[in-house]
């Protein structure tokens, strides 16, 4: 690494700079120690790389078409292992789908069923009857009709 100073690669302690020390009066009492790696300068150099051009390498086809069939597999390997859990999940929610639905059936059957008892109940129609004006007929009211023979489909004149 060109940019790390050379301390860092020597094993015995660096040697302060002399100037540094000297430009310190010696009658303050507040004066500070040198910084460590005071003398150590960057230089950021310009690098130029546009009429560069970059040289296709003939061995490092067969290894990124490798690269790419392999993770192709993976994911492949992954969705097909995936695809029972996934299956699994939608059908738990269309049974619950279901359970809510028929729940809801029920509830309606319940309402209806009660709905149609009061509608059928004999003092509903008794009353339903007395607002029309209609009585129970009399004994000589009632007529019988004829009774077909046993086994006849249909009256036969």
């Amino acid at each position: 690494m060109a940019t790390l100073p050379n301390a860092f690669f020597q094993r015995h302690e660096a040697p302060r700079p002399a100037a540094r020390l000297e430009a310190v009066p010696a009658d303050t009492s507040c004066a500070l120690r040198a910084l460590p790696h005071d003398d150590v300068y960057f230089f950021c150099k310009q690098i130029d790389n546009s009429r560069l051009v970059r040289e296709s390498d003939p061995k490092a086809s067969p290894a990124c078409w490798n690269v790419i069939g392999a993770a192709c597999l993976a994911v492949v390997c992954l969705g097909v292992a995936s695809v029972p859990k996934v299956t699994t999940r939608m059908e738990g929610y269309k049974l619950e789908a279901l359970r809510s639905e028929e729940q809801r059936l029920l509830d309606e059957r319940r309402a209806l069923d009660l709905q149609e008892a009061q509608l059928l109940s004999p003092d509903r129609l008794e009353k339903l009857a007395k607002g029309q004006n209609l009585v129970t007929p009399g004994n000589g009211q009632v007529f019988h009709l004829e009774t077909k023979p046993e086994g006849a489909v249909a009256m036969v004149k």
